[in-house]
């Protein structure tokens, strides 16, 4: 198992896999903190394709293959486990094959057919709780990955649909899912998001991120899901949204002291 209840698992790295440089620069920065708090678990994360962005002229990342590649990568330099999205049946064994984490994206996650492959991959599954959703409702999805014998469950909060192009997290929901029998996870930076809202693309509100991820922690939550890029302005998707690589190990010391006293 990855997942270990005595530390605090942080799910990291940008958005969109752009290219070496940036994958680079976020994994050396996750490797000082790894040092520096050894109370985390680090998982890295990229998505090599942006199948759901709210516009057809937007870009989508690096594809499968070259995707994949980046990742392989930084497994191999940095040591961390990897994480990224699957959309399509088709796309888990190649990905299974580098990725120690299959996440179901949260418009996906119903489809029955994804969650059943990806838990017969031998993969750990993370299923992100659809904006859709109630958190009572997750139970029904980690059934039906239980029932497809997936190895480890994660799931993941990551806001619910509340008027017009914004999301609200109820902090309830992290006790609500965890009754499921699986960790809980924060998305903290896809919360702040505004869907749609900029114009043909998403914004975002990324100075919420912190308030947002310490109240989690404070909830219950058994983990971070943070992106990050050492210039959100310059990244392909969710630039409004994630965290400047510079300010990521401050937030996390702070969050740490929180999850702390939390567990006391």
């Amino acid at each position: 198992m990855l997942f270990d209840p005595a530390k605090l698992l942080l799910i990291a790295g940008p958005c969109s896999l752009e290219n070496e440089k940036v994958c680079r620069a976020v994994a050396e920065t996750l490797v000082a903190v790894q040092k520096a708090q050894p109370q985390l678990k680090i998982i890295f994360k990229g998505s090599f394709d942006k199948a759901n962005r709210t516009s057809a002229s937007g870009p989508r990342g690096t594809g499968i293959d070259e995707g994949l590649k980046l990742l392989a990568l930084i497994k191999r330099d940095y040591g961390f486990p990897i994480l990224t999205d699957i959309h399509e049946t088709a796309q888990i064994a190649p990905v299974a094959a580098v990725c120690d984490v299959l996440q179901i994206p949260a418009f996906l996650c119903r489809q029955t057919d994804l969650l059943l492959a990806a838990a017969a991959s031998g993969r750990i599954v993370n299923v992100k709780k659809g904006q859709f959703l109630s958190p009572q409702e997750m139970v029904f999805v980690t059934n039906k990955l239980r029932e497809g014998h997936a190895t480890e469950i994660w799931q993941t909060e990551r806001g619910t649909t509340f008027g017009y192009q914004n999301l609200v997290v109820d902090m309830r929901s992290f006790a609500i899912m965890k009754a499921n029998g699986f960790p809980a996870i924060f998305d903290a930076t896809h919360s702040v998001q505004l869907p749609g809202a900029a114009g043909g693309k998403s914004g975002g509100q990324r100075e919420f991120v912190p308030p947002l991820a310490k109240a989690a922690l404070a909830a219950g939550a058994d983990g971070l899901f943070i992106e990050t890029h050492p210039n959100p302005a310059e990244a392909i998707s969710d630039g409004p949204n994630m965290i400047p690589l510079g300010e990521l190990p401050a937030l996390l010391e702070k969050c740490l002291a929180i999850w702390r006293a939390a567990r006391s």
